[in-house]
């Protein structure tokens, strides 16, 4: 075997090696977990209704209702970044949210959802758009808790953006929706990518 035969044959063996490992790596690593929930108080619930508006879940997210808190929205977590609780960082959920104002015959759907730890958002990016919106806002007391690698956001409080109140009024031809509006409660429970 001529030395620049066996040089190339060490080069690729060596090649191989570190595709095989870096997959090896990759497959081993474990994907962010978790979810979200937005709970929609009764009260909202209420109003909405009489006004002819309604908000859906949609998949991957399901729906749920208590009589004493509320329809709840449940959004799995996709992917994560960053720590709740140094306000760095971003949480994505799987599912979207769809608003529907039976009135004027309008709709519209958010997708790609997601809670900025920096900013304290929870944005979602309207069907057809790119931008993301600000819709809600964790407000009142919120506590941030860890258990091992898994951290914990619970919000007494979720109020409209006003940047989602905003936008809902316009596409959905209503007056109903107003900033700082109490929608009901938030949490989240995340494990970010191993």
């Amino acid at each position: 075997m001529s030395r620049t035969f066996a040089r190339i044959a060490a080069a690729a063996a060596g090649l191989a090696l570190a595709v095989t490992a870096a997959s090896a790596t990759t497959a081993s690593a474990a994907p962010a977990a978790g979810n979200a929930v937005i709970h929609e108080s009764n009260a909202l619930f209420q109003q909405a209704a009489q006004a002819g508006i309604v908000a859906v879940p949609l998949p991957a997210a399901t729906a749920g209702y208590d009589p004493s808190t509320g329809l709840s929205a449940s959004f799995p977590v996709t992917d994560g970044t960053g720590s709740l609780a140094e306000f760095w960082g971003s949480i994505q959920f799987g599912g979207g949210l769809l608003f529907v104002d039976a009135r004027t015959g309008s709709a519209v759907a958010f997708h790609q959802l997601a809670f900025s730890s920096d900013s304290y958002q929870v944005t979602g990016v309207p069907d057809g758009a790119t931008t993301p919106v600000a819709l809600f806002a964790p407000a009142g007391e919120t506590v941030v808790t860890r258990t091992g690698a898994t951290q914990n956001l619970s919000a007494a409080s979720l109020a409209l953006d006003p940047a989602g109140a905003q936008y809902l009024d316009g596409k959905l031809r209503t007056s109903f929706f107003t900033a700082g509006q109490s929608v009901g409660s938030f949490t989240v429970s995340y494990t970010p990518a191993s």
